[in-house]
């Protein structure tokens, strides 16, 4: 295996020595992008915000600069991950303003109608059922709280050959911007907002949680 294919496949769970020094990374490698993507989302200084697949937990880190009376989760199916992120935010974890913990998209420990906003940046794409994970995702925000999946990939001709490439190393799927607006929609999102940078091929789409009427 070679070293580029063996860092895409850490990308989904990083695993050991090298999968701790990949989600490290990534809080450098995503920075940009999260920046970006996030710039598209309104944050309140009382939030209470949830980050799913974590990483090394820069992202967590951003959150709770902007929701400084609020407070912020994050979580990661990887134990090194959670690890990562759990040092990066010691000071704040202690303060009890943050809490990192290893959980999955699949079945989040937390009661429904909890969170104002969701993120998620680079990992939707390794999601085990992405419908039914958006779903269990919808359940958890409260009525008029969105979900913003941040992205440094879409299907676009001008980079499908380097991100097919990846896809295959690294086992996961990605879409069409349009692709995107359909599975939000499908699993019960309103309000739905796709915004790209087409040179380079980053996408972030945002979906509400009906307010009940």
């Amino acid at each position: 295996m070679g070293l580029m294919e063996k860092m895409v496949k850490q990308c989904k769970k990083p695993t050991g020595r090298f999968g701790r020094f990949m989600a490290r990374s990534m809080n450098y490698g995503h920075s940009k992008v999260t920046r970006w993507g996030l710039s598209y989302v309104s944050i309140n200084k009382d939030d209470t915000i949830l980050d799913i697949g974590c990483g090394g937990g820069k992202t967590v880190n951003t959150l709770a600069k902007a929701a400084t009376k609020g407070k912020i989760y994050g979580i990661d199916y990887s134990e090194d991950s959670v690890l990562v992120a759990s040092k990066i935010n010691k000071k704040l974890i202690k303060s009890g303003w943050v809490e990192i913990l290893h959980a999955s998209v699949e079945s989040l420990p937390f009661p429904d109608d909890y969170f104002d906003l969701v993120t998620a940046v680079e990992t939707y794409y390794f999601w085990p059922d992405l419908i039914k994970n958006l779903e269990e995702i919808r359940r958890v925000l409260k009525p008029g709280g969105s979900i913003i999946l941040i992205n440094e990939a879409y299907r676009h001709d001008r980079f499908e050959k380097r991100n097919a490439k990846w896809a295959r190393m690294g086992d996961f799927t990605y879409h069409l911007p349009e692709e995107f607006r359909e599975f939000l929609r499908d699993a019960g999102y309103s309000s739905i907002q796709i915004d790209v940078i087409e040179d380079k091929n980053w996408i972030t789409a945002i979906g509400a949680k009906t307010i009940n009427k």
